[in-house]
């Protein structure tokens, strides 16, 4: 008979994660960075209980995208006000803000609520090469 044993916050130990973006993929790379963050790597893993690592992704202007998906997949929000939905391609919005791509596809793999929106804290994004986490060089 196997016991299982969920993990406490007292026993998480957390580490940082550094990944370079370059030539990268965006699809698999927010995969596996979500993975990271859920803690799935790790043999304590819970689903209910963040025991995921720090997150941190540098060079998101170099993330390549497959196929024909710059020109043809279309994102779509509104604004608020009568007749405001807007609609760009995902190649406009990666010129505009590659990090903002990357953060969106994360978010999108990862649990709906509050503890998806606590796993998402742990990840910061960097257009280029710097950041200010000076212990994570």
């Amino acid at each position: 008979m196997s016991v299982t044993v969920s993990a406490k916050q007292s026993d998480i130990q957390r580490v940082w994660f550094k990944v370079d973006a370059r030539d990268q993929v965006l699809g698999r790379l927010a995969t596996q960075v979500a993975h990271v963050l859920r803690g799935k790597h790790k043999p304590m893993y819970t689903p209910h209980c963040d025991v995921g690592d720090y997150v941190v992704i540098l060079n998101t202007d170099g993330l390549v995208l497959t196929g024909r998906k710059a020109e043809r997949t279309k994102h779509y929000w509104h604004t608020g006000y009568p007749g405001g939905i807007k609609s760009a391609t995902l190649g406009q919005l990666m010129q505009k803000n590659s990090a903002e791509v990357m953060r969106r596809a994360i978010r999108r793999m990862l649990p709906k609520g509050p503890l998806g929106r606590q796993m998402l804290r742990k990840v910061r994004i960097y257009r280029d090469a710097e950041h200010s986490h000076s212990a994570q060089q």
